[in-house]
């Protein structure tokens, strides 16, 4: 009971600082003006309350915050998720083409999620975090995946391009993005260094 009269009590604060309320009361007391003036006549009462319904209804809706989002923390899961992608690959057989294409491209990654500067440079950019998080958790477990099923169909039904080809193909694909996530990082700090340098140029000037 003392629970729900609290709501109760926090929801009437709410209202009277609400933009709804503070509008209509804008509305009634230049209606009560009206009344004071003798514009109303016997019905003020009602031309009151009328005005104050009209600038409830006609108030702007509350805008509601959206919630606080820390990029670090995402990278922080994402670590997490691509501890166990390397913990899945370390048990898969690759050939030696595939494998060493991989090992390079899961060393990239490893790069850009190690905690420091560069982390914090890709947490401040959310394109490069998706797609670092969707080659992670997607494109790579994926390929890996889609190589295993094909490799066994093609030992039933011989012939084609090789499973291990279209793999290959793949993790290049991967890796000239990862490449254009790095690149695209390196010219964000590039261009903070160069503000960074205008900025005293110009203070040394005044």
């Amino acid at each position: 009971m003392a629970t729900s009269r609290a709501t109760g009590v926090t929801r009437a604060l709410t209202y009277l600082e609400s933009r709804k309320n503070l509008t209509g009361s804008v509305c009634g007391v230049a209606g009560l003006a009206l009344a004071l003036a003798g514009v109303a006549g016997a019905y003020w009462p009602l031309v009151v309350a009328g005005l104050y319904g009209a600038g409830a209804l006609i108030a702007p809706p509350e805008r509601t915050a959206p919630p606080p989002f820390d990029p670090r923390e995402e990278l922080g899961v994402l670590r997490e998720d691509f501890g166990r992608l390397r913990g899945y690959v370390a048990e898969v057989e690759l050939p030696s083409g595939p494998g060493e294409a991989l090992a390079g491209l899961l060393e990239l990654y490893g790069a850009l999620l190690e905690p420091g500067w560069v982390a914090d440079v890709l947490a401040a950019e959310p394109e490069a975090v998706h797609a670092v998080s969707r080659a992670v958790r997607q494109d790579v477990p994926e390929s890996v995946d889609a190589y295993h099923r094909t490799r066994w169909w093609s030992r039933m039904a011989p012939g084609g391009e090789s499973p291990e080809r279209h793999l290959e193909r793949q993790l290049g694909l991967l890796r000239e993005e990862a490449q254009r996530v790095t690149a695209g990082l390196h010219e964000v700090e590039a261009r903070r260094q160069q503000t960074h340098t205008t900025y005293l140029e110009e203070r040394g000037r005044s």
